[in-house]
């Protein structure tokens, strides 16, 4: 049975993408450890195949979610090749917007409002989105055209819509196989991305 057929064609917008999390989240969460271990893999060996990511220095990652795959090996891939990481941080001041905060081996981590562990927004470890050089992103569901469909606060369109036009940041979804749809109900402030990566397939939509 196709994702299309599991979302009814007679609800809304907003009820369409909010019955398609609840199917796609209940999808990935039902992975086996095994499953997850191998999309781990896969997924580092595409991003590390990305062109140009040698030459890069600050990325933006984060850590796994809800049944998200596993960033770590990416994390300590890029740790290994001298490269700084930063991880989203709920902006304090800004409601609905991030920050993007160094992370480091020995980086002390504390559960935000949404029990998802982050670092202390240090000022002197804050990097603006517009100095980062690769920003990986997580998502719930994306289709063949790159439309996203994140868990619904808007955190990361909000934060992408501040890259400036003609950006030179490469903004790379993160998913699982399984995560794709026929299509994602759109909303007008959704971000398409031009990168995903799932364990079976590097996606450009350039």
């Amino acid at each position: 049975m196709s994702t299309a057929t599991q979302i009814s064609t007679l609800a809304d917008t907003s009820t369409q993408r909010q019955q398609l999390r609840t199917f796609i989240r209940r999808q990935r969460q039902q992975l086996s450890p095994q499953q997850q271990q191998q999309a781990a893999q896969d997924l580092l060996q595409h991003a590390l195949a990305l062109p140009g990511l040698t030459q890069q220095q600050h990325f933006a990652l984060y850590l796994a979610n809800d049944g998200e795959a596993d960033t770590y090996p990416l994390i300590q891939a890029l740790w290994q090749l001298g490269k700084s990481v930063y991880l989203p941080v709920l902006h304090p001041f800004a409601a609905g917007y991030l920050l993007f905060v160094r992370y480091d081996k020995d980086t002390l981590l504390y559960p935000n409002k949404f029990g998802i562990p982050e670092p202390f927004a240090a000022c002197h470890r804050l990097l603006p989105v517009q100095q980062l050089d690769m920003i990986f992103t997580p998502l719930v569901a994306f289709d063949a055209a790159g439309n996203r469909l994140g868990m619904g606060g808007g955190f990361y369109d909000r934060t992408l819509s501040q890259l400036p036009p003609g950006s030179e940041c490469q903004v790379i979804g993160l998913a699982h196989n399984c995560q794709q749809v026929d299509a994602v109900p759109g909303e007008a402030w959704d971000i398409p991305l031009q990168q995903i990566i799932t364990p079976g397939k590097y996606f450009d939509f350039r």
